[in-house]
């Protein structure tokens, strides 16, 4: 899956084709699902969310330029997965959920898989985790219709926020916002993706 699926189709980052190879992905998908669970495609684990195609989880990974001293906010926790390879690549990865099911198998699925550095909690991500911050990363695996300034907000100097954002919910630009001083943010476009909407104070009201 790694070589053929991600490393020829652009990711170059070393040390997240290595989280990538690390990983056990059939850990993370629900039961029944197992035998697809390396193909590069998202999959159902309930509640209507999907656990993201490993390809996604390696570009935002790359974006997101993450260092092994990095503590980072991931918003949208689904199967665990992505927390997972996060995991791998930083010190400290906080993640937020807002559906309970999902987070509670998710904490299940990351402690029997040995990742004691993750940290779950319910609630409504697109405020963030103002009592952990600041971030050196963060990452939102659902839409919104802009990059939340709260998230924006609650990186260090020289964090970087990487996100799906698009007027329209099915349709979106991967971003990246990198906090180059208090309040001064640069952005670049890493092109076209598709994500479930961002739910929440901050995203969309409510769901379509």
């Amino acid at each position: 899956m790694v070589e053929v699926q991600i490393a020829r189709r652009g990711v170059h980052d070393e040390r997240v084709l290595a989280a990538l190879r690390k990983v056990p992905r059939e850990a993370f998908v629900d039961e029944g699902f197992e035998e697809f669970a390396y193909e590069d495609s998202p999959l159902p684990i309930g509640c209507g969310q999907t656990i993201s195609q490993p390809l996604v989880v390696a570009m935002m990974a790359e974006a997101a330029a993450i260092a092994a001293t990095d503590r980072v906010l991931e918003v949208g926790t689904g199967s665990g997965y992505a927390a997972a390879v996060l995991a791998e690549l930083a010190a400290e990865v906080v993640t937020i959920e807002r559906h309970l099911p999902l987070a509670e198998k998710a904490q299940q699925r990351l402690g029997a898989a040995g990742y004691a550095n993750v940290d779950v909690k319910v609630g409504d991500g697109s405020k963030g985790w103002p009592e952990k911050a600041p971030f050196d990363a963060i990452l939102v695996a659902a839409g919104g219709p802009s990059a939340p300034r709260v998230l924006q907000e609650q990186l260090e100097i020289g964090g970087r926020l990487v996100m799906p954002v698009g007027r329209e919910r099915g349709s979106q630009r991967l971003i990246r916002i990198t906090r180059t001083a208090a309040n001064k943010f640069e952005e670049e476009d890493f092109g076209g993706v598709m994500f479930v909407p961002l739910i929440g104070e901050h995203g969309w009201q409510d769901n379509p």
